[in-house]
């Protein structure tokens, strides 16, 4: 089972820009579809990005639509997730997680359940 771990998080204002990391040990990594997700206090775990296990296919939770990238270096075990323009709104807990099975996230994004591998999560807290 692949390890994650997530770091890039911290604190910024409206408008500013952050770059999530997710490092990847193990196996589970280069062959699997990844995604990234987030928690907002007193909130379900939500579906924010995905990317198949190449990188040439990416989907996008609306609310990351045209503000965020989902990329994987899989040279690196690495998955990103470079979100700019933030909001107040996207003040949350990001994970990052492996899909369990190489076919799961095929139906456009991730979800949850889908997930077999979870990272521990980076606080991303934006001020207004």
């Amino acid at each position: 089972q692949v390890q994650l771990a997530e770091s890039g998080g911290g604190l910024v204002q409206t408008g500013g820009s952050l770059r999530l990391s997710c490092a990847a040990s193990g196996r589970g990594f280069s062959g699997y579809p990844m995604g990234w997700f987030r928690q907002a206090p007193g909130k379900e775990r939500a579906f924010v990005a995905s990317i198949n296990w190449s990188g040439g296919s990416t989907y996008y939770a609306d609310s990351a639509k045209g503000r965020f990238t989902i990329s994987r270096d899989n040279a690196k075990n690495t998955l990103y997730l470079q979100m700019n323009s933030l909001m107040p709104e996207d003040t949350a807990v990001y994970y990052c997680a492996a899909a369990a099975h190489p076919y799961y996230c095929s139906g456009g994004g991730c979800a949850p359940d889908e997930m077999g591998s979870w990272g521990q999560g980076t606080q991303v807290t934006v001020s207004s």
